[in-house]
């Protein structure tokens, strides 16, 4: 049975290779897409081969990628791979595009989640020609069911030209009544406060507006999303996870958190979704959260019942959960809340709901600056996505790493952070398999002390002590200590010798 109910929808049923002829060289193509959730799964694979056939005569043909958030191989895959992105934004994990990008072949405009959609409505990225975005379904009234993804799907379909619709019969059905679409942001002068005070709250309406006169093609697709298996939980992300259920508790017991905690925001990745495994044996009931991505651990937290609500704009799940989630979405859609990310990650909002973040890093130095972007200062790994959103304006802002990566051969605690995404004016706690440290209401000398001491690896804590020690004597116990000569020489040890660990 079609999932296009529209009659007038159905007149513009498709090839994904016919619709693909509809996008033309140097322009803006909005995608829908956010962590491998949602994106279109066909029509970028036919764009691919268009742009490889106007390669071989000698053409050119580019485009500019616009998207939620990362996507799939079908997608910043393909595209990339035949060198048919001129300009990407605003975050991507695909190793083919990622190569394009540190090779100069694409430019990367790496910006903060939340700023994508309003820059993209005031102009300040070039316009956007098409919209191609993946839904469940049509309504007869010529409705869209959104799929496993938001992200700037609304704004896409707003701000573009033309529209490619599609229509994938994998998604369930019953994802309709999910998702809560709210229409209601906008630029300055004319924004209005966001009626939303409780992760839980619905404030929009289930499916996307659209105006069929932009709608050029319909295509119709049975194509699983990339669902990446996570890893087990090994005992260093246990004790990361131990370490921030320990802190949570004495932030309770000293009064500083209620009981069932505040929202939550985990980012993606292994050791996120274990700390979720860990909430899950912790103590904590009635749990919300106001995040970006819905991953296993916060399924199990919503089954075990400690979850009450999550608010997120899209999935991020194994294969055994995405399809779990497919034959039970009726049963979430009373626990599982997805939104536009213009409200996931709006500032305000994780601001005045009193959000604890919880995100990953690349490396975090002596002081408390986070890199989360850049290996070795140059290369760009996947870009900075929500992480600024949710850290800037937590209520309590925590990152987890292990202490060491490379087998020991990096250190994830160094004494100058070789690019900088996170301040130390954002960054409230580190937690590494070592310990943790708070670094709230602490000057930039007595933070150093504390990481070093408690998220260090013992292979480094020496070298950083030493650092740190010569600092302080070569700044003349000013306020930031360091030596410049030195600050960035573990990275240039390991550009030369493969290690940071002096031989």
């Amino acid at each position: 049975m079609s999932r296009i109910e529209s009659k007038a929808f159905r007149k513009k049923i498709t090839t994904a290779e016919e619709a693909a002829k509809l996008i033309k060289h140097g322009t803006n193509v909005g995608f829908s897409g956010f962590t491998g959730a949602g994106y279109p799964k066909e029509t970028p694979v036919a764009l691919a081969k268009l742009m490889s056939e106007a390669h071989g005569r000698g053409e050119e043909f580019m485009i500019g990628c616009f998207t939620g958030a990362s996507t799939a191989p079908e997608l910043d895959g393909s595209l990339a791979e035949v060198d048919g992105i001129s300009f990407r934004m605003p975050y991507q994990s695909d190793p083919i595009m990622r190569t394009k990008i540190n090779a100069g072949i694409s430019d990367y405009c790496d910006i903060h989640l939340s700023h994508s959609g309003p820059q993209t409505w005031a102009g300040t990225l070039g316009k956007l020609d098409t919209a191609v975005i993946e839904v469940t379904g049509i309504t007869a009234d010529g409705e869209l069911i959104p799929s496993s993804s938001v992200g700037n799907n609304t704004t896409w379909i707003e701000a573009a030209d033309q529209v490619i619709l599609e229509v994938n019969s994998w998604q369930s059905i019953d994802l309709l009544g999910m998702h809560d679409i709210y229409e209601g942001v906008a630029l300055p002068p004319n924004r209005v406060p966001i009626p939303l005070t409780h992760p839980g709250d619905r404030i929009g309406s289930t499916t996307m507006k659209i105006d069929p006169k932009k709608v050029v093609a319909v295509i119709e697709t049975d194509d699983a999303d990339r669902n990446s298996p996570f890893k087990p939980l090994d005992d260093e992300s246990r004790m990361i996870a131990g370490h921030l259920l320990d802190f949570l508790t004495n932030e309770v017991k000293q009064g500083r958190l209620p009981k069932n905690l505040l929202p939550l925001q985990s980012g993606v990745g292994n050791i996120a979704n274990a700390v979720l495994a860990g909430l899950l044996e912790g103590p904590f009931e009635n749990l919300t959260s106001y995040t970006e991505v819905i991953q296993d651990g916060m399924v199990d937290l919503l089954d075990s019942g400690k979850m009450k609500v999550a608010s997120a704009t899209a999935f991020s799940l194994s294969p055994e959960y995405a399809n779990k989630m497919n034959d039970n979405a009726a049963h979430y859609r009373d626990k599982i809340i997805l939104r536009p990310q213009d409200i996931s990650n709006h500032p305000e909002m994780i601001r005045r709901l009193g959000v604890i973040a919880c995100n990953g890093l690349i490396e975090a130095d002596i002081y408390g600056n986070v890199n989360s972007t850049h290996i070795m200062g140059s290369k760009m790994q996947n870009g900075i996505g929500g992480s600024g959103d949710f850290t800037r304006n937590a209520y309590i802002s925590t990152f987890v790493t292990p202490s060491t990566a490379k087998g020991g051969a990096i250190s994830a605690i160094v004494p100058m952070v070789s690019h900088h995404d996170h301040t130390e004016h954002d960054v409230q706690v580190i937690i590494t398999e070592q310990g943790l440290a708070d670094l709230r209401g602490l000057s930039p000398q007595k933070r150093a002390k504390v990481i070093i001491e408690n998220c260090a690896h013992p292979l480094y804590k020496p070298m950083l002590q030493e650092y740190f020690d010569h600092a302080v004597k070569v700044a003349n116990s000013q306020h930031t200590p360091h030596d410049l000569h030195q600050a960035l020489s573990w990275h240039a040890r390991f550009l030369d010798a493969g290690t940071m660990a002096r031989s």
